[in-house]
């Protein structure tokens, strides 16, 4: 009869049929492995729709962007992962600049308008969301709104208005401010933002101390109060949204990013997938799903809730050029981190 096994060889047992199994996944030549920074829920659709569409398994690994970006830095050519996605186009430059992406597909980058794909096409826009200036009308009218994103440091800012400044969100638009306006006007900006803002931890938090009155305003992204109001409308029924417009820094379009990796064995599945999120399917998610992020792909329609691309009148910033790394070592000077 035979015994059974003590608890420690159980336990290396399974381990070695994990590894087994996870060493199968990365033999298979049709399945791929998706670093997803963007909300779960939309890229859920889009797999669920490209699987459909292809028969190709997805598996997808979710982190923000910082985490995945810097993880897929550390990971390197041994990194298990196919494909990448982000929020905002920062993370997307942090492993451009490690030069672990393969060149997208001509066909894929075709599909998205130039103004929302780098030129060097090593990564290309899957997604796009506003900066907005989001206030609660019985605290602010709206002759007493700011012209610019810059106005937020003078002294008659102080105290009335929240950011999440931890968050990778609102650091794409601290670099997009460094681009446009140079280190030394960003850090003074910074310097003022820290004396006069409240700091919450997410822009959704942002969203719900302005709606409850605890703040008269803040600066987040968009899609944040489009989706609130989609659901009860609780935590925004009492804010209004400004654009600021006039390619003014307030009015940063930030680009969701994504790339094939390099070092991926799984090339042609990978760039499939791609073609398919930035294509008329993938993009149509945009429109009648339930993100209210902007689509980027070309004559692809966004959800018609949402003020049109066109007429934000965002300021031109190189996506590839966005510097985190110096827009977190400014904040961090000014104390905001």
């Amino acid at each position: 009869m035979n015994s059974p096994l003590p608890s420690f060889m159980k336990q290396a047992l399974l381990a070695s049929a994990l590894l087994v199994a996870g060493q199968a996944f990365a033999a298979d030549s049709v399945g791929i492995v998706v670093y997803n920074a963007q909300h779960e829920s939309l890229t859920k659709e889009w797999v669920a729709g490209f699987t459909e569409e292809t028969g190709i398994p997805v598996t997808v690994r979710n982190g923000d962007d910082t985490e995945m970006g810097n993880q897929l830095v550390q990971e390197g050519a041994a990194s298990p992962a196919d494909v990448f996605l982000t929020e905002n186009s920062p993370a997307m430059v942090l492993v451009d600049n490690a030069k672990l992406f393969a060149p997208v597909a001509p066909a894929t980058l075709e599909q998205v308008d130039s103004a929302y794909r780098p030129a060097h096409g090593q990564w290309v826009g899957i997604a796009a969301r506003s900066t907005v200036f989001v206030y609660n009308p019985s605290k602010l009218t709206e002759k007493d709104l700011p012209k610019s994103l810059m106005d937020l440091a003078g002294p008659a800012w102080k105290g009335r208005w929240a950011a999440s400044p931890a968050g990778a969100d609102f650091q794409a638009i601290v670099a997009a401010v460094l681009q446009q306006k140079g280190e030394a006007a960003t850090l003074a900006w910074l310097k003022g933002m820290k004396d006069n803002f409240t700091a919450y931890r997410g822009n959704s938090s942002v969203l719900k101390a302005v709606n409850a009155g605890q703040v008269d305003s803040g600066v987040i992204y968009h899609y944040y109060a489009f989706v609130d109001q989609a659901k009860t409308g609780e935590n925004s029924k009492n804010t209004s949204l400004h654009y600021f417009k006039h390619q003014d820094p307030g009015a940063f379009v930030s680009i969701s990013g994504g790339g094939v990796l390099k070092s991926s064995k799984h090339q042609d599945e990978a760039q499939a997938f791609l073609k398919y999120v930035t294509g008329k399917q993938g993009q149509e998610v945009l429109r009648t799903g339930k993100s209210f992020e902007y689509a980027v792909g070309k004559d692809a329609a966004s959800n018609p809730k949402l003020v049109p691309l066109k007429d934000l009148d965002a300021p031109k910033v190189d996506a590839s050029k966005l510097d985190s790394k110096k827009a977190v070592e400014l904040m961090t000077q000014a104390g905001l981190l």
